[in-house]
């Protein structure tokens, strides 16, 4: 595909000169500025703080899709998303969510049960960390009938990325309040950067240790046991072990029966 120029040029043109946008008015521009450099199918874009419920600031989504993408997502799978993990590490950058999945993340009971549901070939994220301890991510998608992007897309796409990153950081701001209306911005700052709101909630209950814990989200996200072992610097027979246990005390016998107490717990712990 060609840049279409006189496009590109349009889109700058809808926001040069503006001080601050809307939510979907800076979406708008930013699908229009995409729209003449490659192919995609859907943009969306989220806001993510901690361990926090993202925020959708932007999407192309009809109501149907909304609910797949969107609202569904936002009950809880985020959680287990290579996606979230990533903006959560507060890495900037384009990348390719085969970059960051987890070794066992496309044969994952959670890519089967729910990202299956999306139909997508691929996806493409801008990752934006900001001042206010937020990451922006800014995600293209291609339909599985389009295929992924091209080598020649996505470089363009990583060659634009500074001028995203600057556009995010301009106009993507005050988004630390929306999250929350009593946690103070310092609280926010001050939890561990490796702290997960599963440990504390969708377990809780289950007599599960803090290790088992780890492990079997670490399992969900779509790591193996060789992966979990090199990520935590135990022996792979350990880690086995330790879901064996799990699997025991949860008295279950597969990562389907794991997926649903996972996600069972986590709608009972937001309700709380």
């Amino acid at each position: 595909m060609s840049v279409n120029v006189e496009g590109l040029f349009a889109a700058f043109g809808s926001f040069v000169g503006s001080n601050t946008l809307t939510d979907g008015e800076f979406g708008e521009a930013f699908r229009r500025m995409m729209q003449a450099l490659v192919r995609f199918d859907h943009v969306v874009v989220f806001a993510y703080c901690g361990s926090e419920r993202p925020i959708d600031l932007y999407s192309t989504f009809d109501h149907d899709e909304h609910i797949v993408f969107v609202s569904l997502y936002q009950v809880g799978p985020y959680l287990l998303d290579p996606f979230y993990h990533t903006a959560r590490e507060r890495r900037e950058g384009v990348f390719r969510m085969r970059e960051l999945a987890p070794d066992r993340f496309f044969s994952s009971e959670y890519y089967r049960s729910y990202y299956v549901q999306t139909g997508l070939a691929e996806e493409i994220g801008f990752f934006v960390p900001t001042s206010e301890g937020i990451t922006v991510v800014l995600s293209l998608m291609r339909r599985e009938e389009r295929g992924p992007f091209p080598a020649t897309e996505f470089s363009l796409l990583r060659k634009v990325e500074p001028l995203v990153a600057a556009m995010v950081r301009h106009y993507c701001v005050r988004l630390a309040q929306r999250f929350s209306g009593t946690a103070s911005r310092s609280r926010r700052r001050a939890k561990p950067a490796g702290a997960s709101r599963t440990a504390a909630t969708v377990w809780r209950g289950l007599k599960l240790s803090a290790r088992e814990a780890l492990i079997v989200e670490l399992v969900l996200q779509g790591h193996s046991s060789e992966s979990i072992g090199l990520k935590l610097g135990i022996a792979t027979g350990t880690v086995k072990v330790h879901r064996r246990n799990v699997y025991r005390k949860l008295g279950i016998s597969s990562q389907t029966q794991l997926l649903s107490i996972y996600l069972k717990n986590l709608e009972m712990g937001a309700s709380m």
